[in-house]
């Protein structure tokens, strides 16, 4: 068995970690402030882990991390999955060409011309989707219904 780990707070990182129960984060941030708040009250690790039901290890890992970062710890870095090939200006370029071109386009014929004037490959479906969420295609411009659009 390893050494118990303990972690002390001063009476502002209590109540720091306190207020961040009520405040706007994922719950994720709340749940580790939460395991840092009852360790430093004495709570040994193997009973957090079966409180929150999470493995000891996840447990000592939100303690080593606030060790060394502090509140920084608590929150997850940037980095996992596929970053996005577009960006807001290739979307708006694509805005544009729909609203003020006479013609129409469907969304095969809108990734060509992305890919051809602004050297950004996404498929139709992902495109659809992107400007779909914007609010940027059907009959009404600027919003997206959720129920049937014929009366």
């Amino acid at each position: 068995m390893g050494a118990r780990l303990r972690v002390f707070l001063t009476p502002e990182q209590n109540k720091t970690l306190l207020n961040l129960r009520t405040a706007e984060v994922s719950q994720k941030v709340k749940d580790r402030a939460e395991i840092i708040r009852l360790n430093a009250h004495g709570w040994y690790v193997e009973k957090i882990a079966a409180h929150f039901k999470l493995t000891i290890q996840t447990v000592r890992e939100v303690l080593h991390k606030w060790d060394k970062l502090g509140l920084e710890g608590l929150w997850e870095l940037p980095g996992r999955g596929r970053k996005p090939k577009w960006t807001e200006v290739d979307i708006v370029f694509l805005e544009k060409c729909l609203k003020e071109e006479p013609r129409t386009y469907n969304s095969l014929q809108l990734t060509q011309k992305l890919e051809r004037d602004r050297n950004v490959k996404l498929s139709p479906d992902r495109l659809r989707r992107v400007l779909k969420k914007r609010g940027s295609i059907g009959s009404e411009q600027g919003k997206v219904t959720k129920g049937s659009k014929t009366r």
